[in-house]
Formats: structure tokens, sequence, C-alpha cells
């Protein structure tokens, strides 16, 4: 499922990416260094505006700042091994958010010598999916209309939602709970501004409330 979501959504990426102006390559290419689809879009967008690198750069580093708190929470599962621990930027680099998803939910109950190949493989498989999917939407972008391609870009949220609602935490239930009542309201005020505000709103708001709430010890929450 990670590899056709992922294949979908960056179909979705490769026609706006013909669209905005970008070669091939380029379209390619940035799929495999940026690697995470809201920076991509940030820098096909601003590309095709005409403005200028530094802009660039700085739009898609800010689009992608979410990896770093996940990096901080999955990392750890690493620690015990050292020839993956040696390996964690490298981890880090290659992370999206289905990876950091499924190696939190599985993760804990493997081994610590086997976390490093299923992370592997799985970073492989989606990769594959990316590469795969930019080149098609790329090429296939004049085959179909650009709305059809282009919506493919919001299969994975969709995506995100059901693999989101298979955690245990009962934070991450609420954060979604809020984060999808609040959304549209946020970006009726503010369609530039209304998705961080969302975020940070939404998820402090879930975790300010779970801290409050009671537990108790049949709960697996």
């Amino acid at each position: 499922m990670p590899f056709f979501m992922v294949l979908a959504s960056m179909m979705g990426f490769g026609s706006l990416a013909r669209d905005s102006g970008l070669s091939f390559g380029v379209s390619v290419v940035s799929t495999a260094t940026v690697w995470g689809l809201p920076g991509q879009v940030a820098y096909a967008e601003l590309f095709a505006v005409g403005a200028p690198v530094l802009a660039i750069m700085l739009a898609s580093s800010m689009a992608n700042l979410r990896f770093l708190p996940m990096s901080l929470s999955m990392l750890p599962l690493f620690r015990g091994d050292k020839s993956a621990w040696r390996l964690r930027y490298l981890l880090v680099a290659i992370m999206s958010i289905n990876t950091w998803a499924l190696t939190l939910r599985h993760g804990p109950a493997m081994a610590e010598d086997q976390r490093l190949p299923y992370y592997l493989g799985l970073c492989g498989i989606c990769m594959t999916g990316g590469l795969t999917g930019t080149a098609l939407g790329y090429h296939l972008a004049a085959s179909f209309p650009f709305y059809v391609i282009v919506s493919l870009i919001y299969l994975n949220p969709v995506y995100f939602v059901f693999l989101f609602s298979g955690v245990r935490h009962r934070n991450c239930i609420l954060a979604l709970m809020f984060g999808a009542v609040l959304g549209p309201l946020f970006h009726l005020i503010s369609p530039d501004w209304g998705l961080p505000f969302c975020g940070v709103i939404a998820g402090s708001a879930a975790y300010w409330i779970d801290r409050r709430m009671p537990r108790t010890a049949k709960s697996p929450l």
C-alpha cells in the first residue's frame, strides 16, 4: 500500500513539475533529494513564478521541517544497533512519513538487529515508487486532464488518515480529530498560514488534553 500511494501522489507531482517548467531530470532528482511532497510542491510552484533560488531553498526546507521531530522520535529505535547508528544521517535522509509511521508501529516489537533491514527495505520500496511515479506523471501529463493527474497528490494525505487511524496513542488520535475540524476553518481565515497555525494549535491542544485525561491500567492508551 505505501508503494502505490507514493506512486500515485508522485505522479501528481510529476505532472505539476512539467506544468511548472521543470525538466524531466530535475523533477526526478528533486524527488530523490528533497524527498518530501510539500517541499517539492513549494519548489515547483515557486520555480514557476520565477522566485529567487534562495527563496525556493528556504521554502522547501521550511515545508519539510516536520522531519526534525519525526527524526528525533524514530532514531532511538536504532541506538542499540551500532551498524545502524553509524548510518543515522542516511536513515534520516531517506525517511518519509510512510516509513516513519510504519517503523514506529512495528519497530519496537522487532529485535534490534532486524530494524535496520526492515527500515531500509521499506524506504527502498517507497523511494522506488516515488521515482517511478514522478517519471510516469511527467510523461503522462499530456495524456490526461491536468486536474486528474494533480488530484493524485491528495491521495497521500487520505492514506495518512487511514495510517494514523491505527495508532493506539490517545494524543495522536486527538490531534488528528482536532486537525480535521480546525483545518478547514483556519484555511478560510488564512489560506497562507492556516496549515501551520492549525498544526500548532491542534497538536498543542491534543497534548494538553491528553496530559489531563485520566489513565487507567487496563487502557492500551
